[in-house]
């Protein structure tokens, strides 16, 4: 298959990997896996606010991704392809959950007595108030940790910086970048954990 011309060079590396997975090759999936799991995980942790249930729909993402390789085309960059994926995921996970199902008490023939819930596309004042609370909860959390390590998390999964571009913007090799963004992400969960926000 020909790649669309206009790429950067991070798709067209992006678009190797998937050609090599499509032929089943195992270290093209981990490629792309490790190139974009925590991206994604972020992405819908902001989504959903639940680390587990960001942490099932990230699964959930690659595992439908993966399985539905033929079907991309590079009319878009995978990066793409693949958040929209998992956009696709989390919206199916938030109207599932925000379904409640018709009560109906058989004992009562009078229909002022049944309760009847139906789906609103609004969010609930109280699922909303938790949400913004779960966030301020993240926020001070993040506020707690050294200037340099919240400065990393920010660039990379709130501004979606790519390691290059962080290097480039604080002025540090790009391993530097990793093994500290690295060391980032388990302080927080380390005080996420401590904290009971997880």
């Amino acid at each position: 298959m020909e790649m669309i011309t206009g790429f950067s060079e991070k798709a067209a590396a992006d678009f190797a990997l998937v050609e090599e997975a499509k032929k089943g090759r195992e270290k093209a999936f981990t490629s792309l896996m490790s190139r974009y799991r925590d991206p994604v995980y972020f992405m819908i942790f902001k989504m959903v606010n639940n680390s587990t249930d960001a942490e099932d729909i990230t699964i959930e993402t690659f595992g439908k991704a993966f399985r539905s390789l033929d079907s991309y085309t590079p009319q878009y960059a995978f990066s793409t392809w693949l958040f929209k994926i998992a956009t696709n995921n989390c919206l199916d996970f938030i109207r599932k959950k925000q379904t409640s199902p018709i009560q109906y008490d058989s004992a009562y023939d009078n229909m002022d007595n049944i309760a009847v819930t139906l789906q609103s596309d609004l969010p609930d004042p109280e699922e909303t108030l938790i949400k913004r609370q779960k966030i301020e909860e993240l926020k001070d959390t993040m506020s707690q940790m050294k200037p340099r390590y919240r400065q990393l998390i920010q660039l990379r999964y709130y501004q979606e910086y790519s390691y290059e571009e962080i290097s480039s913007e604080l002025n540090i090799p790009v391993g530097t970048v990793k093994a500290d963004l690295h060391r980032a992400k388990t302080i927080l969960h380390d005080m996420l954990t401590k904290t009971g926000n997880r």
